[in-house]
């Protein structure tokens, strides 16, 4: 079972680090980060690397695809190198899968029209714009096409779909192993439950970038 986990420049890192450490645990697995070109492709901040080992051409029939978003994916929206590659991998995959702002790129690659998906909740009505059913749940399912709401929705999704691979035994061990029992020191992790200036100071920054 090929996972191809796909990279390019200021990507954000949880959104394909917390996938790979529950897909990467599963029998079988083998997890492979692709990029348009081999080598480091850095984060969002600039602060961290990840490497791909594989490019686009080199990967022809993964059966999970992971597209994670960051500030990064707006330039790919109009690469038509990983957009082709999208809509051709998806022709054969089992799962097809995106966090955060993947989804647009999944949009973008005309994969969910008419599906119910997610994204970062700031991305919800570009989602809307590829013809989309937006959602604010944290993961959604809609037949082979799994997408998760922000950065650390990416884990929740891992598991989620590690239970519908492997059963739930496995899933539950995977969870054990890498301890994932959130414990949030505040109640702020979405917009419905943040405080509304922090939730309207986003949506403008995201209106009006600086």
């Amino acid at each position: 079972m090929q996972i191809a986990i796909v990279l390019f420049d200021r990507f954000t890192a949880l959104d394909a680090v917390g996938p790979y450490e529950v897909l990467s645990r599963l029998p079988g697995a083998e997890t492979v980060f692709v990029a348009e070109h081999t080598g480091p492709l850095r984060n969002d901040n600039g602060g961290l690397a990840l490497t791909a080992d594989q490019t686009l051409a080199e990967v022809r029939r993964p059966d999970i695809v992971v597209v994670p978003g960051g500030p990064g994916q707006t330039p790919q929206m109009d690469n038509e190198t990983l957009i082709d590659w999208l809509r051709a991998v998806d022709a054969t995959s089992t799962w097809t899968t995106s966090v955060c702002t993947g989804s647009l790129l999944l949009g973008a690659a005309g994969l969910l029209k008419g599906r119910r998906a997610t994204s970062h909740w700031l991305a919800l009505e570009a989602l809307g714009g590829f013809g989309a059913e937006p959602t604010g749940e944290r993961v959604v399912f809609d037949g082979k096409y799994v997408t998760a709401a922000g950065v650390s929705s990416g884990i929740d999704m891992g598991l989620a779909l590690a239970g519908r691979i492997a059963g739930d035994r496995t899933a539950r061990s995977v969870q054990l192993l890498i301890e994932y029992d959130p414990q949030p020191p505040y109640d702020a992790g979405s917009p419905d439950k943040a405080p509304a200036d922090l939730v309207a100071e986003y949506r403008e920054n995201t209106r009006h970038p600086q």
